[in-house]
């Protein structure tokens, strides 16, 4: 199986090597290989909270150098000075409720990557289409911008997630824990991170290994 990037909390991991590849998120990591060939200036990843899209934007950012833009921080003035010589931005959060000085700015950030053969990756929960845009060039813009959408992860991978989050540990956990993780645990990235980085610590604590009754003791501490 590929593989792509994961933070593992103890440590980063933010390579081409370290996040999982399964069918909620292919086609984005498809993408994001495929830079600089991309349909045009601009790719959007959209998907739930805790489905690797934002694991997937540092990954691109390693590789293009992009900075970094808060969204919620976009206005026209300032723009000169964050954006400076860059010719590759990430913009992460995208989708959120946006005042005029924010369009305006997202507008002008556009055109001038554009005139610098630049690259701009977006990162959002929602698909572009609902998006609150009001100003029309920059609809028009985004309308025309490839979006890729990941899906949330599914058992496959969050199994093979807790695998190498605790292998990354030096941990080894039998299939009978994996299970047990999988029938009561969130499905996201960051939960399978604070799940196993929660159960590296209690069996440090009574110095014990990882079974179920142990993590049945984590998930359930007053039963």
């Amino acid at each position: 199986m590929s593989q792509l990037t994961l933070d593992l909390g103890q440590r980063a991991a933010l390579g081409r090597g370290d996040f999982l590849v399964a069918p909620s998120n292919e086609t984005a990591v498809a993408w994001i290989d495929r830079w600089p060939d991309w349909l045009g200036p601009a790719l959007v990843l959209y998907g739930p909270a805790g489905c690797g899209k934002t694991h997937l934007a540092q990954v691109w950012r390693a590789a293009s150098g992009a900075i970094q833009i808060d969204s919620g921080a976009l206005n026209v003035a300032g723009l000169p000075d964050v954006l400076g010589a860059a010719r590759a931005v990430l913009l992460d959060g995208m989708g959120e409720a946006w005042d005029d000085e924010r369009q305006e700015a997202l507008l002008h950030l556009y055109n001038v990557m554009v005139e610098r053969a630049g690259y701009l990756l977006f990162c959002g929960r929602k698909a572009p289409a609902r998006w609150p845009v009001a100003l029309a060039d920059l609809r028009s813009r985004i309308n025309a911008v490839q979006a890729v959408e990941l899906g949330p992860p599914d058992d496959a991978l969050i199994a093979a997630l807790l695998v190498k989050l605790f292998a990354d540990r030096q941990l080894r956990v039998g299939p009978e824990v994996i299970g047990f993780l999988l029938s009561r645990m969130e499905r996201s990235f960051a939960a399978a991170r604070d799940l196993v980085d929660t159960i590296d610590r209690a069996a440090l604590r009574a110095r014990r290994e990882i079974t179920v009754p142990l993590v049945r003791s984590v998930l359930q501490p007053n039963k």
